[in-house]
């Protein structure tokens, strides 16, 4: 009974923090989008190429979040954009970013000058779903390689989410995965949410993407 009531103050602690960037974040019209997978499907290649092409027309600022290295950042810092890399192992190695870290990575970017804010948060399916950090919109990234029942066993990180992308499509002839279950799996869950098949090495899905991107960002600076 103990530990429920720590969990519970510790989750409570955190929506004051993610409610209070949340107001920061409209005070500035920027879009925060919080994408979330598990480790290895291919979200940072995805992230390469949508800054890529979103770029220089949406002004863009990236937070990385994992447990050890620069790898991600280094490598997104590439595009041009501004990148904060946050290791949570100064935090005990925790699985997500949680909204008081948001609040200190965000203080390095001039939020004013910025329409788009993307968060890569630790690569973890379940975690990360559970800590809302002040952002607009989630987005969920499954490679094809994870398997078809991905949604089934982590429901909730494709429930909280507002897009699914069903990611290394340019796989799919080497796989065994039924990729029409996979999208009914994640629509099983999340009835009616986008789901936008997806290859960053080919191109194939990317354009849907940018437009729903595009979409939210406009949204928000209206």
């Amino acid at each position: 009974m103990k530990e429920i009531k720590v969990v519970r103050r510790v989750l409570d602690v955190n929506e004051m923090m993610a409610d209070q960037n949340r107001r920061r974040f409209a005070e500035s019209n920027v879009f925060v989008l919080n994408v979330m997978s598990s480790p290895g499907a291919g979200k940072t290649t995805l992230l390469e190429k949508t800054l890529e092409l979103l770029m220089p027309d949406v002004r863009c600022a990236v937070i990385v979040g994992d447990i050890c290295t620069t790898n991600d950042a280094d490598r997104l810092a590439k595009s041009g954009v501004d990148v904060v890399q946050v290791n949570t192992d100064e935090f005990g190695g925790d699985c997500h970013l949680a909204a008081h870290v948001i609040e200190n990575a965000a203080a390095n970017f001039d939020l004013a000058g910025l329409d788009l804010l993307i968060v890569e948060n630790v690569g973890n399916l379940v975690c990360p779903a559970e800590f809302d950090i002040g952002e607009d919109a989630r987005a969920v990234v499954l490679g094809v390689t994870e398997g078809e029942d991905k949604p089934l066993k982590y429901p909730l990180m494709f429930r909280v989410c507002d897009v699914a992308l069903l990611n290394k499509v340019d796989l799919l002839p080497h796989l065994e995965i039924d990729i029409d279950r996979a999208e009914a799996n994640i629509l099983q869950v999340h009835p009616d949410m986008p789901v936008f098949r997806t290859s960053s090495k080919t191109g194939e899905g990317l354009e849907p993407w940018l437009q729903w991107i595009r979409k939210k960002v406009a949204a928000k600076k209206g």
